[in-house]
């Protein structure tokens, strides 16, 4: 292929092969990568009633009008 003024460039270099990983470096990486997402969850997650929900009954006060 000619450049723009008829000069030719080299063939590019072809990338590096990627480092490979052994299978017992991804099961650690799995494991750890479980663990962190295992302590990032906190007690947002967390179901506090049944799955029919609050079934108590509670007093709760009736609004009032201020100055009243």
């Amino acid at each position: 292929m000619g450049g723009l003024f008829g000069g030719s460039s080299p063939a590019p270099l072809p990338p590096p092969e990627p480092p490979s990983r052994s299978d017992a470096d991804i099961q650690t990486a799995a494991l750890e990568a479980r663990q962190r997402r295992a302590a990032a969850t906190g007690r947002s997650e967390t179901i506090l009633t049944s799955g029919q929900g609050v079934t108590d009954e509670t007093n709760t006060p009736t609004k009032k009008l201020l100055g009243t």
